[in-house]
C-alpha cells in the first residue's frame, strides 16, 4: 500500500467502537465510519484482531468486554468490511528488530514496536490510538494520531 492517508487502527480503537460506555466509543465509530467515506483508507494487522478477540472475550471483572465468542467473531469480521489486513512478512520481522535495537523495545512495548513494522513495511506511515504514549518512541517514523483529540 502506498496511500499516504491510509492509518493503521489500534485494538483500542476496535474496543472503544463495540462498547458504547468507553469514553472514547463516538470517536472510535467516527473513524470506523466516517473515515473510510472520506477516502481515508483503514489497516489492521492480524495481531490488532487478536488483541481484540482476547479482550472482547474475556470476561468484564478482569478488564474484558465479555462478549461471547460468535459475537466478538462477528465483530472482526464486521471490522474487517472496513480495513485492509497487513501482511506479517519477513521485511516486516526484519523491521521489528530493527525498530527493537533502535528504541531499546522490551516487554509489552515489542507488541507495539510489532505493529509499527507491519504498518511501516505495508506503506502505512500513521496510527490512531488511545494509548499515544505506547507509540511516541517511534514518533520518527510513524504520525500517531490521538483518538481522543478526534471530534466525535
Amino acid at each position: 500500500m502506498t496511500d499516504d492517508r491510509a492509518v493503521l487502527v489500534d485494538t483500542n480503537v476496535l474496543l472503544s467502537a463495540t462498547a458504547p460506555l468507553r469514553p472514547l466509543h463516538r470517536a472510535a465509530l467516527a473513524v470506523l465510519n466516517g473515515w473510510p467515506n472520506e477516502g481515508i483508507p483503514l489497516t489492521a494487522s492480524s495481531q490488532v484482531l487478536r488483541e481484540y478477540l482476547a479482550v472482547a472475550t474475556r470476561p468484564v471483572e478482569v478488564n474484558g468486554l465479555g462478549l461471547a465468542v460468535g459475537d466478538a467473531l462477528a465483530n472482526v469480521t464486521a471490522f474487517r468490511g472496513r480495513v485492509r489486513l497487513l501482511l506479517e512478512s519477513e521485511p516486516a520481522w526484519d523491521r521489528l528488530r530493527a525498530l527493537i535495537a533502535a528504541y531499546g523495545c522490551k516487554g509489552k512495548q515489542i507488541h507495539d514496536a510489532n505493529l509499527v513494522a507491519s504498518a511501516l513495511t505495508s506503506g502505512v506511515t500513521r496510527l490512531v490510538t488511545a494509548n499515544v504514549g505506547d507509540f511516541t518512541r517511534f514518533a520518527a517514523e510513524l504520525e500517531v494520531i490521538d483518538l481522543a483529540a478526534l471530534p466525535e
